[in-house]
């Protein structure tokens, strides 16, 4: 089988390369000797195209079509992405007319079936996993990134991208909160984000000090409203560190009984749990990346063997009122 995969994300330092690098190369070290996987975002002369993320889809494609749709925030927040909308449209009209979707979780899989219409059966519940490089790390790696970045001997840990102010995130009600313990925000920020009152950024990091980061945290805050997989949480278990979240339904389906949960919205709630957290946590789904490269391999070959002719698809259309 020779695969199209659009790799153009995975300089990303956000979720989304995270995931682009983590399954590219396990689906390189799971494929058989007669499949080839080509980075690239021109699917000429492939057996199936792989699009690890919304801006990659193609709306027409000549050759079968897999995307990778990590949530739905851009339709399910709709003001906050106003400005964003044509584009995004003719993404997920894209999206709409792939011949297989892979998401993160069923609650992800409910959206897309409920706002796009997608067939169930085009549909695939792939999670993700925590990296390698994720796992508990020593004194001396934790007492170096804390002298790297200045940072107490006991933190709370907020881990995400700070590129724009997004509501669902809550980051900024969570950094207003009262709390007992200092609050530690790492990943790539933008301006707005060192206006936060009281709080300590490390901006991005390489993997090894985001481990030694997780390693060396009381406990990981989750204060997200909504979304699509939460990986943090499965990194910060993958490095022994106790998660607290919000009760968001994509989180309470990955983490389950693993994490300590509180209702929505209840910032204070959330931090005084995270002080209260104790070790050790317990240990991530035991799910690997090399797991969802394998079933990513199978969805690649239900696409090309279902896949229908340009000419005879429907026309999609986005559910009325959706944008």
């Amino acid at each position: 089988m020779r695969v199209a995969f659009d790799s153009r994300a995975k300089g990303d330092p956000r979720g989304i390369g995270r995931y682009v690098r983590c399954i590219l190369d396990s689906l390189r070290e799971t494929a058989d000797p007669d499949s080839v996987i080509t980075e690239t975002h021109r699917p000429r002369r492939s057996d199936v195209f792989h699009s690890p993320w919304l801006d990659g889809a193609h709306l027409r494609c000549p050759c079968p079509t897999v995307v990778t749709l990590h949530d739905l925030v851009n339709l399910k927040g709709r003001a906050e992405y106003l400005r964003t909308g044509v584009r995004f449209k003719l993404r997920y009209l894209a999206v709409q007319r792939a011949d297989r979707v892979i998401v993160p979780t069923q609650v992800v899989a409910n959206d897309a079936q409920e706002r796009l219409d997608i067939d169930s059966e085009r549909i695939s519940v792939i999670p993700e996993a925590a990296d390698a490089a994720m796992y508990p790390r020593g004194a001396d790696e934790i007492g170096a990134v804390r002298a790297r970045y200045g940072l107490p001997e006991q933190y709370l840990l907020w881990v995400g991208g700070m590129l724009h102010p997004e509501r669902r995130k809550r980051v900024a009600d969570l950094a207003q909160a009262p709390r007992r313990m200092p609050l530690v925000l790492a990943g790539p920020a933008r301006p707005w984000a060192h206006e936060l009152p009281d709080v300590t950024l490390t901006g991005q990091v390489s993997d090894d000090e985001l481990a030694a980061l997780y390693s060396g945290a009381h406990a990981l805050v989750f204060p997200s409203d909504d979304e699509g997989f939460g990986l943090p949480g499965v990194e910060a278990l993958a490095c022994g560190t106790p998660v607290v979240a919000c009760e968001a339904p994509a989180l309470r389906e990955v983490l389950g009984e693993r994490a300590t949960f509180v209702e929505l919205g209840d910032m204070e709630g959330l931090l005084e749990a995270g002080v209260n957290a104790v070790r050790p946590a317990p240990a991530p789904p035991d799910w690997s990346w090399a797991d969802a490269a394998r079933a990513t391999w199978r969805v690649y070959a239900a696409a090309v063997a279902h896949s229908q002719p340009i000419s005879t698809r429907r026309v999609p259309r986005l559910p009325r009122g959706a944008f």
